[in-house]
């Protein structure tokens, strides 16, 4: 990278930390998180280095990021806009990494690991290399610029400390006019947050910076370190220090657990035998605890097999039937976690972490599926693609469920039409969790009012009114930088209420 085209880096880094500035210091998230992936592409893409042509196999990766980044401004809900952010962002930084001419897709998962590494370090330290190759070279004379430049940076110098006084002044006189700079703009305007928002500023144009450096400049450690050896499979197999017999041992031992515990499931939850006399509890009792364990030992399972697969030599048939027998046990214990999450959840209704859960479980049989697919033809170098695949799947599933609405909706009909409820289960409403669901469950509040008994309808529409009084007075939350659908919508359904 020169000299030239690290300058128009750092101008970009310095854009880019006043629009993170403006954009997300202090308005809640919304429109505003898609609007700065958008501008982290389509900055990273200018700039991105000459001579090397981004492979198309990765042109993907910024829609992945746009449409990550999206549903934030659709989806009303802290802990799924958590999750699209964080995997957003994972897909921006990837898409920086293509634009500078590295093939992203078509490495294996061990480089693309390396990737993500060498992205966080220059987020940190990419800035003060693109500084350093912005300067000029000792002994160079000074470079001559065009005669309006220094005039019209003086004049911007002494201008702009005079209109800050003016927007201080004319907010401090006019209420309306204070209120449209906050609203409008989302600027607070107030002399005691010019510290923090420069701070702000600072270190967003400080990591913008380094992440443009990456589409610039691509990865130099990384290239150095020459990724055919790093992904080839003589340098794969000098790591591989495990012999077959001490894998296989392994592998018994664990089989043998598990197809212990499988055979409890077979005769017990599946079969329906005495569960009072065999474990001194009902049979509803028994069946719903366990599924997060379940689960938790399903992950293992699968970790297991790649452990092995990572380092052992070589792969007798013997290794391989016992590694294809525990991914068939594990989907049987995946099948017991689903069967207990279904039981406690038509006893007792939906929470999102149920339902989180329930994704999980899904998620977990179909990379156990893939898996079992790469281990007999062994090709499990290929897993972690299917599995970035379906976690990318179902975060989007996620997104198109909406958990809190489903939530809402499943537990309003449970109390509408008690005949969904086992007769050993709780039919009421759970009012304090419906307190605490997001903003998306509450059109399916609102709509479902008048079905409601009168005593669940009294409290329900409590809640909703101390919600719209709470939207009303948040100012995160009046900025257009801060527009959500799934907000909006709410606010919609709560002006209906008298």
């Amino acid at each position: 990278m020169d000299r030239t085209r690290a300058r128009r880096l750092l101008l970009a880094a310095l854009a880019l930390g006043v629009g993170a500035d403006v954009l997300l210091d202090g308005p809640a998230l919304g429109i505003n998180a898609p609007l700065m992936v958008a501008a982290v592409l389509a900055g990273g893409w200018l700039l991105r280095r000459c001579g090397r042509a981004p492979d198309p196999l990765d042109a993907w990766l910024p829609i992945a990021a746009l449409v990550l980044a999206g549903f934030v401004a659709v989806r009303a809900d802290p802990l799924v806009a958590m999750l699209d952010g964080v995997a957003a962002s994972a897909f921006t930084g990837a898409s920086l990494v293509a634009f500078s001419g590295l093939a992203v897709t078509r490495r294996s998962a061990s480089v693309v690991l390396a990737m993500g590494a060498w992205v966080l370090e220059a987020a940190f330290a990419g800035t003060p290399r693109s500084i350093q190759r912005a300067r000029r070279p000792r002994g160079e004379g000074p470079r001559r610029r065009p005669a309006w430049l220094a005039p019209i940076g003086r004049g911007l110098f002494l201008a702009i400390p005079l209109v800050l006084i003016f927007a201080l002044l004319f907010a401090s006189a006019d209420p309306i006019f204070r209120r449209g700079l906050e609203d409008i703009l989302g600027l607070r305007i107030d002399l005691g947050d010019l510290p923090g928002r420069f701070m702000f500023t600072v270190a967003a144009a400080w990591f913008a910076g380094g992440l443009l450096t990456v589409s610039a400049s691509g990865l130099p450690d990384l290239e150095r370190s020459s990724l055919g050896a790093a992904t080839s499979r003589s340098s794969l197999s000098a790591a591989r220090t495990l012999g077959a017999t001490e894998a296989i041992v392994v592998l018994v031992a664990v089989d043998l657990v598990v197809a212990l515990f499988v055979g409890f499931q077979v005769a017990y939850l599946f079969g329906g035998l005495d569960t009072l006399v065999a474990a001194g509890m009902a049979y509803s009792d028994y069946a719903r605890r366990g599924y997060f364990e379940l689960v938790a030992a399903a992950a293992l399972a699968g970790g297991i097999l790649v452990a092995l697969e990572l380092a052992i030599r070589t792969r007798p048939s013997a290794y391989v039937g016992l590694a294809l027998t525990l991914v068939t046990l594990t989907v049987v214990v995946l099948a017991s976690a689903a069967l207990r999450l279904q039981l406690y959840q038509e006893a007792y209704g939906w929470t999102e972490l149920r339902l989180y859960v329930a994704v999980s479980i899904l998620a977990l049989a179909v990379t156990l599926a893939a898996l079992a697919l790469f281990l007999a033809t062994d090709r499990t170098g290929w897993l972690g693609h299917a599995t970035a695949v379906i976690g990318l799947a179902s975060l989007l599933g996620l997104n198109l469920i909406v958990p809190s609405a489903f939530v809402a909706q499943r537990n309003v009909d449970r109390v509408i039409d008690p005949r969904l409820v086992p007769r050993d289960g709780f039919a009421g409403l759970d009012t304090d969790y419906l307190r605490m669901l997001p903003d998306d469950a509450i059109p399916t509040l609102v709509d479902a009012l008048p079905r409601l008994p009168p005593r669940e309808a009294a409290i329900v529409r409590g809640i909703l009114l101390d919600r719209r009084t709470e939207l009303a007075s948040d100012p995160s939350v009046a900025s257009p930088a801060a527009w959500n659908l799934g907000r909006e919508l709410a606010k919609a359904k709560l002006s209906t209420l008298p």
